[in-house]
């Protein structure tokens, strides 16, 4: 595998994150939840996060948890388990996020089959309309239920916001879980080890004080990894120069800026549009829409114009840039969140671990 293009990963900025995070959290009563899935769980990210003080590792994906098997923390499975991977769930995972009886009683067989007391949250929809029952009746009577299962032991309450429907958390919202958090226990007899609710959407209620007490975790992965919150917006005191995108450039050529006859469809279907800039120089890099949606790139040399990519190849206008770019030269990108996510995800961008 070729060097470049390559995503460049600074640990210490991670490890740092998660020490001012810790601590932030620590002050209102909240102890964090690092999430993985950004950086698909390598084991470098999640010992970095380890460092900054967070002992709780969560994913998405099984496939990921087992890449941080001999990590010292405990794990936590944020995706509804399917029933197909319930085995695996109990053997990788020591917590789960539930919201289905059937999915229960799974996870309880297979508890039971492992010899093991497998934990899990539910979730309860507050609007945002992703998992978890929507009417507080179900998800009373889904705890009820829970309970009773051989090898499952509720441990937590959770939901989910600004993910899918871009509801933010709110004190309201937030209230409205601990309030049926406290019937769960009050009906059952059990004290909820977790009442978790929100992501790193919900660092500005916390840091306004407007988080009620008792929510007592909350799930951090962009900020931890990028030092971005709600809206994307910077987190006060983090970095968010984590990651950067590499890319080498093999072929530079003055070009006329419209296609010559340009009628047919590109490669991914679409029409394409052109501006009329005369003649420019014109770099090809060795990446693409393969790899990464290039509207999720910017690059830091502000001179340069990314015109358009193909599945493999990315086009940029460096014309106007006092920079004496050459084939074999990198250009460096800044990334957003999905742009990160698709670079750590292709298997043709190499990861350099900082």
């Amino acid at each position: 595998m070729s060097v470049y293009p390559c995503i460049n990963i600074r640990l210490n900025t991670i490890t740092q994150n998660a020490q001012h995070m810790v601590a932030t959290c620590k002050s209102h009563g909240i102890s964090p939840a690092g999430v993985t899935k950004l950086a698909c769980a390598y084991p470098e990210v999640g010992q970095a996060i380890i460092n900054g003080g967070i002992h709780l590792l969560a994913d998405s994906r099984i496939a990921n948890l087992k890449k941080l098997q001999q990590l010292d923390a405990e794990k936590m499975l944020l995706r509804l388990p399917a029933i197909s991977e319930a085995c695996e769930v109990v053997r990788y995972a020591d917590i789960s996020l539930n919201s289905e009886l059937a999915t229960l009683q799974a996870l309880s067989a297979e508890a039971v089959k492992q010899h093991r007391q497998h934990q899990v949250i539910l979730m309860h929809d507050l609007g945002d309309l992703r998992e978890g029952a929507f009417f507080e009746e179900e998800t009373l009577a889904l705890a009820r239920l829970a309970i009773t299962l051989p090898g499952i032991e509720l441990v937590g309450l959770g939901t989910n916001l600004a993910c899918y429907g871009g509801v933010e958390p709110s004190s309201e919202n937030q209230s409205s879980l601990l309030t049926i958090a406290a019937k769960i226990e009050t009906e059952n007899q059990i004290k909820l080890k977790y009442v978790t609710g929100a992501s790193s959407a919900g660092l500005n209620i916390m840091q306004r004080g407007e988080l009620p007490r008792g929510v007592n975790q909350l799930r951090l992965g962009a900020s931890l990894l990028m030092g971005i919150g709600l809206n994307d917006d910077p987190v006060p005191n983090t970095r968010q120069d984590t990651f950067d995108l590499s890319v080498e450039i093999i072929e530079i050529k003055v070009k006329p800026s419209l296609p010559a006859n340009s009628t047919a469809l590109d490669a991914f279907g679409n029409k394409p549009q052109f501006i009329d800039r005369g003649l420019r120089k014109r770099a090809i890099c060795a990446i693409g829409k393969q790899d990464v949606d290039i509207n999720q790139i910017t690059p830091q040399d502000s001179s340069i114009l990314v015109i358009g990519g193909s599945s493999d190849h990315l086009i940029l206008d460096i014309s106007d840039s006092d920079i004496n770019y050459r084939v074999g030269s990198l250009v460096t990108f800044n990334l957003s969140y999905s742009g990160v996510l698709q670079c750590m995800t292709s298997e043709y961008v190499n990861k350099h671990f900082i």
